[in-house]
Formats: C-alpha cells, structure tokens, sequence
C-alpha cells in the first residue's frame, strides 16, 4: 500500500469525507414526497423524477489527487409514496423488506462494455416504435434515469477539472456515457453505475463476477503497456476503498450489512476454472486494506488448487471473516435441477449474504420468508408428542407440519409489491427491448425460504429418541414440564440433555441421520410448489439475523438450550455443543445432500486467532477448507476470533474500532454491531487444529 492509497484509506476510514455531506431539512423530503402524490405520477414516473431531484441536489466533490471519484452528499433517500400510500399498497398486497428491488446482481459489464450513450439510444428507438401507453411511460422514465446520471457525471468532470485533477475530468467525459476502453475508466464506470442504483433508492446491490467482466481492460492495459502492476494494483485498491465511503448510508440491519457481494473465481459456462491474475490481485487488495468492503466470495470446485485456497486463507488469518467459499461442484447441479440452465448456473453469483442468483437475469427474492425448525418441533412437543408410540410417529408429525409450515409460507407470497426501478432496468437483461421494469420480473423469478435452527432442532430430535423412545428414562410429560419450566428444577436434565445426548457436529450418524431427513423434508415440501411470478421455491440453511428472532418465538428445546438463548447461525452447530473439533464438524454437516438446499447457507466456524502463528498453520487451514469442497460442502465462512480480545472491545470499543467479524453472512466493525450480535459472536464455537 502505497502512501497515497494509505492516506485516502485513513481518511475513509477516520469519516473524514462526512464532512462533505449536506444538512437538508428532513421537511424538504416529505414535501418532495407530497408534491408525486398530488401530481398523481405512476409508480415508474415517481422513481425516475426521485433520481432525477436527488442527483440535482447533489454536490460533486472531487479531490486533486484521487483516482476513483463519485461521494454521495445527499444522506436521505426521499420516499415515492405518502405513508397514507404506503398504507394502502400493504392492505392488498405483500410487501418485502422495504418494497424496493434489492438483493439482484446486475449486468455491470455490459452497460460498461457498451455506455449508456448505447443504452439511451436504444430507449429513444423503442419510443418512437410502441404503442403502448404503459411501456412509453417506462421507456420516457429509463430515459430520464439515465440522462440524470449523465448530467451529474458532467457537472462532476467539472468539478474535477476546477479541483485541477485533469485525469478524472477526461475519463468523466468518456464514462459512463460511452464505452470504457482501459481498467481505469471501466473502474470509475462501474462507480458511478453502483452509486446510482443507491440513490435510487436500491440496496443490496451486489457486484457479481467482478474479475471476470473486468479483468479483459486490465490484460489489455498490461499488455499494451499502459499500465504495469503496480499501477493497475493502486487503482483497485482505491477502487476497493470507494465502496466504503458511503455504506454507513445503505439501509441493512446493522452497518455492514450492505450487500456488497464480489464474487471470484469458479468456472466460466464450458466448465473450465476462471480464476486469474485480477481474482488474485483482489485477494491481496482486501488483505493489505483490512476493511469490510467490499465482501470477497471465492468460487471453488475440485479442480481449484491448493495455492488458491492459501491465499484465501490470507485473508481469513487477517480476521477479515471473508472470502465466503461457495463450492460449484454442489451449487451448480443444484440450481439447474431447479430450473436454471447450465449456462446460467455456471454464471451464478451470491446475493448480499449467501443466496446464489444469477447475474443480470435474476429478479429472484432469495430471502422472501423463513422456515423455523424448533418452532415446528416445539409445536408437535406440545401437541404430539405425548401421544407417539414410537420415534418415527414423532418425526411423522414433524413432516407433517413442516409441510402445512412451507405451504403457508409460500402462500403468504402471493400478491408481492415492488417499486420499480428503470434505472436497475438498465443493467438487467432485456428490460429494455421489453419495455418492462425489472421490478415485474425477468428471467428467473424464484423465491427462497431459510432454515433456521437446524442443529437445535436436530439436537432435540435426538434427544428425544434417546430419552423418551430409546432408554425410556424420562416420559413424554416429564420432557415436556422440564421445556416449560426452562428447565428449573431439572438440573440434572438440563446437565444430561446439554452435555450428552447426541449433538449434529461430533459426526454422530444417529443425530446426522435426523439432519438429513430434515433437510429433505423441507426441500420435498417445497418441491414443485411456483409463486405467483411463475418461479419456484428453494430450500436453504441460511439464518440471517431469524437466530435471534426465531430463537425469541419459544421458550427452551429438548436439547437443553435455555429460553432466550440464541440457535446457532446459519448451518452451524448449537452454541454449547462440546464439538470433537473441525473435522467432526465437516463431517456431520457434509453428510446431507445439499444440491437440495440450493437457496445456500454456509458452515459457520470461529477459529481461535492464536491458531496463525505460522505458514504451517494456514497451510492446515487452506486445507480444511479444500477437504470441506471436496468432501460435498455447499458453503463456508470462517471467523478468527479471540473471546478475551471481543470482551475487551466491548469495554473499550474506541481503541478496538478495526476489529472485523463475520456475522451471518456479512462482516462488519465488532464494535458498531448492537450488543445481542456481539454476543452471539462471542458465543460461538472456538475450534483449534
């Protein structure tokens, strides 16, 4: 890191460059708002003229000596419709999230590869040939969105050129209006394409198979000579640096849970391994920078070799809490047995967390519901359980309402509402020549639905069969009154239930086998089940942040966990399992067929940060991790954490303020995470090699 880079860095970093945001009355937003309602805009015409009143009163700011220019000033997104407005679009219809197109990956390389000068004229022809009133309106709205990114990007070249920083001024004269023709400008373009998308008021806006659109401008430049390594590697890491100067504004959570998925490696649509000198060079951006964007997301398969996984492992030694593998030899049969065609699925991407979507074709909503498997249990505890003559009548009851649970769940989809988004519709695949928002949907329009608390409710499925149907040591009722007490009064149970019954995480084929037919129970519920957009339903083992939501909707479980304590997140074991270590781990939770599960949800594992002490021990890392891919993981995120060194950033987080961990399926700055997901962090399961 060169002192240029290491000064733009500390000032991110330090929020020096917040000085530049604006004050605006939040009343200036409101009468924004009440001004498209009393207009009576569409839908489509109010998010075009919000852009478009957003960009204007946006000031360029520009330094002399920067090389990726493009800061965000404007701290409030203005709403498109009146709380009275809101209120009546939730009454007929389901709305997700905050009702925007969120969590997609668009098609960056080819609006870079073409400008949107290209774009814009291909809407100015579909308007002079339609007919339709409809399409017209969204065409003159995409129009609109695109000219408003234009004209700040000139008032920004502008900008640049009085600051005196002539090199900015030109590439801004060239993209994104036109096509990007070296690395340099293809990095700025794909800045200001992000950066509108979020003053659109999209979030979650991924950044997809980034070394494979970008790396053909880098080969050039080095090849050609315009630029040599170190150059093209100082213009990435301040490339990297930019995604970090305005995600204290995404919506998400918690900070930090912003979506900015880069994905690398993996192979291309004949099959052949892709991974090259740019994924390589990502990977030492993100190590010598050390900040939680953007979220690095490696590819692998069997062919991938073991020096790549080392230096992934780099990456994970510096506690960063990425990349996030995602193993195509389970990822890519799975999506295609849903559908996907083989060339799409090889293209595939991870959405803000973990979800695997398909780059500039996908209006999936990976994340529409979840599935809680201790709620269902803790439901047939109290209703069934007590009436089962056997273990396999109990888990009958289980699928029963596992699958009277997944139909209710796909049934609350119906009738979603989404805003729509004519600049998103730029970047996707045949918005345009369709005249259609992407918002109504695209080529692949599935929905997917968490998993949530499997090992819990494995755990407890075992401890039952132990307890109550095997060793016959405590009656059905007996069980019961302990749950509902949490457990008080029954100590030695609690003691017994906790510590010794079979536990998913010690490669125990009794609580794996309940594993297994769990997650096929699901994956069977859903299977053949189509939303109302046409698309189909996937099964995954991802939690998001339901660990703590679901784990508040009962009280304790048969596995010994008490009421209000946290399940484990995503696919992970419980909290208090005294597992055998990472290779017992890898063993149990490889043991289902996750083709089935093909929503994703990676292995969560913390190792203890005093395992780096040398090249050897990254060595035995990179090569768990490898074992893991091989033998049939879907999906892995690994922490370094130290509890001691956690604890004391939660006494004193002004000197602990560059600690990074991962929490479901992000990282963030441990110590601007509430307290509950400190908590869980810390909590969690330690392994050594």
């Amino acid at each position: 890191m060169n002192s240029r880079i290491k000064k733009i860095r500390k000032t991110i970093f330090n929020r020096e460059h917040h000085r530049y945001r604006q004050e605006i009355d939040p009343a200036v937003f409101t009468k924004f708002t009440e001004s498209l309602a009393a207009e009576g805009l569409s839908d489509v015409q109010r998010a075009a003229r919000r852009l478009v009143t957003v960009f204007r009163m946006e000031k360029p700011v520009v330094f002399a000596d920067e090389k990726i220019a493009f800061m965000r000033t404007v701290q409030i997104i203005p709403e498109i419709f009146t709380p009275d407005e809101w209120k009546k679009i939730k009454e007929t219809n389901r709305v997700h999230e905050l009702g925007e197109v969120c969590n997609i990956c668009p098609d960056y390389g080819f609006t870079i590869g073409t400008g949107l000068e290209a774009r814009r004229k291909e809407v100015i022809e579909g308007l002079g040939n339609c007919v339709d009133s409809g399409k017209k309106e969204f065409l003159q709205a995409v129009l609109e969105s695109i000219d408003a990114v234009l004209e700040l990007t000139e008032r920004y070249a502008k900008e640049a050129e009085a600051v005196g920083n002539r090199e900015i001024a030109a590439i801004l004269t060239r993209v994104p209006r036109y096509d990007a023709r070296t690395f340099h400008e293809a990095l700025q373009s794909f800045r200001i394409l992000h950066y509108a998308l979020w003053a659109s008021h999209n979030y979650h806006n991924t950044v997809g198979r980034f070394d494979q659109y970008m790396f053909p401008f880098l080969k050039a430049d080095l090849e050609s000579g315009r630029l040599n390594y170190d150059e093209a590697f100082e213009l990435l890491e301040e490339f990297f640096i930019s995604f970090n100067k305005d995600s204290n504004l995404y919506p998400g959570i918690q900070q930090g849970d912003n979506g900015q998925s880069m994905v690398l490696g993996g192979v291309d649509e004949d099959g052949n391994d892709v991974f090259n000198l740019l994924s390589e060079m990502c990977l030492h951006a993100s190590r010598e920078l050390k900040l939680i964007d953007p979220k690095i997301n490696l590819r692998v398969h069997k062919g991938t070799k073991l020096e790549i996984y080392e230096m992934a492992t780099e990456l994970t030694r510096e506690g960063l809490g990425f990349p996030q593998y995602s193993n195509d030899d389970v990822v890519i049969p799975g999506l295609t047995a849903k559908g996907y065609s083989l060339k799409d699925a090889r293209n595939y991407v991870v959405a803000a967390c973990w979800e695997f979507i398909i780059p500039g074709l996908g209006m999936d909503v990976p994340n529409i519901a979840a599935l809680s498997f201790p709620k269902v249990l803790d439901r047939c505890l109290h209703e069934k359980l007590s009436g089962c003559l056997s273990f396999e009548d109990f888990m009958s009851s289980m699928e029963t309402e596992i699958k009277a649970e997944c139909a209710r769940l796909a049934e609350d989809t119906k009738n979603l509402w989404i805003a729509p988004s004519p600049f998103m519709s730029v970047l996707m695949d045949g918005c345009i020549e369709k005249a259609t928002d992407i918002s109504k949907g695209a080529k692949y329009n599935n929905y997917g639905i968490h998993g949530t608390g499997l090992s819990t409710a494995v755990d407890s499925l075992a401890a039952i069969k132990k307890v109550v149907f095997r060793d016959r040591s405590v009656s059905a009722e007996k069980l019961i009154k302990a749950v509902d007490a949490d457990f008080k009064g029954y100590d030695e149970l609690l003691a017994m239930l906790r510590y010794e019954a079979p536990k998913m995480g010690n490669d125990d084929d009794d609580a794996d086998g309940i594993a297994i037919r769990l997650l096929d129970i699901f994956a069977d519920a859903l299977e053949g089940k189509k939303n109302d957009r046409g698309g189909c339903f996937r099964a995954g083992t991802g939690s998001a942040m339901y660990y703590l939501w679901h784990a508040d909707e009962i009280g304790a479980s048969p596995d010994g966990r008490r009421q209000g304590e946290p399940f484990g997140a995503n696919y992970s074991p419980s909290l208090f399992v005294r597992c055998k270590g990472p290779i017992s781990v890898i063993k149990s939770f490889t043991k289902p067929n996750l083709e089935r599960i093909p929503n994703g949800g990676p292995l969560t594992m913390e190792f203890d940060g005093t395992l780096f002490t040398g090249d050897e021990s990254t060595g035995k890392v990179a090569l768990l991790v490898k074992s893991l891919m091989d033998m049939g993981g879907q999906q892995l995120q690994l922490n370094v954490v130290s509890r001691e060194r956690l604890l004391e950033a939660q006494k004193h987080p002004e000197s602990y303020r560059n600690v990074i961990v991962r929490v479901w399926g992000w990282s963030a700055y441990f110590v601007e995470l509430d307290r509950k997901y400190q908590d869980h962090v810390i909590k969690r399961q330690e392994y050594s090699i």
